[in-house]
């Protein structure tokens, strides 16, 4: 396909990973394509070396593969593009353009799972950044009164449970946030409007 395109011309081709490095060294290419699935060593670890000892070359990835596994650790290798084998000329034409001339490319469907992906990763950080959400209504009122000083007795007390029922909340809290002091717990009760300062 790209020999038929007027301004490509391909200078070497490989049958496995091992052939690609020693081929890029020897021309020094535009823009490298690779599949993932190579006899020695596969796509994703040739992408690594690549970027390591060329990183002026782009990558460009062509492959039947995709699952949101491998485009995640495509991606993460340093490749500049990835485009399924099912891809018209016209789209694996504006693929080695666009990384040739700085850019990435993704064909549509990968472009799906890498938006995809954000998603989720932005909603685990938000999650991450507020975990009071998964706190209990219980293990909200242990957090408040541990945080204005009180002692397990005293929560107890208030909350009618027993010292050691207070005491498994206090354990779960520090579990769930990561927190294994009171300080830090003070502070996380305080930072996320559990506690004022003057209660």
């Amino acid at each position: 396909m790209l020999e038929t395109s007027q301004g490509f011309a391909v200078v070497g081709e490989c049958t496995d990973g091992d052939q690609v490095l020693q081929q890029v060294a020897k021309s020094q290419p535009d823009v490298v394509m690779l599949d993932i699935s190579m006899p020695k060593l596969n796509g994703i670890e040739v992408v690594r070396l690549l970027k390591r000892q060329h990183p002026e070359i782009p990558v460009l990835m062509l492959t039947v593969h995709e699952t949101e596994e491998y485009v995640y650790q495509v991606v993460r290798a340093g490749a500049d593009g990835y485009v399924l084998k099912t891809a018209e000329k016209k789209e694996l034409w504006m693929a080695v353009k666009s990384v040739v001339e700085g850019g990435r490319f993704f064909s549509p469907g990968i472009s799906n799972i890498i938006v995809s992906q954000f998603t989720n990763r932005l909603r685990d950080e938000r999650s991450r950044s507020q975990p009071t959400r998964t706190l209990t209504p219980r293990e909200h009122e242990v957090l408040r009164r541990i945080a204005q000083g009180k002692t397990s007795r005293t929560i107890a007390d208030e909350l009618l449970l027993s010292i050691r029922t207070v005491n498994t909340h206090r354990a779960n809290l520090m579990q769930k946030l990561d927190i294994h002091e009171k300080a830090g717990l003070v502070r996380y009760a305080i930072q996320n409007g559990i506690v004022e300062l003057n209660d």
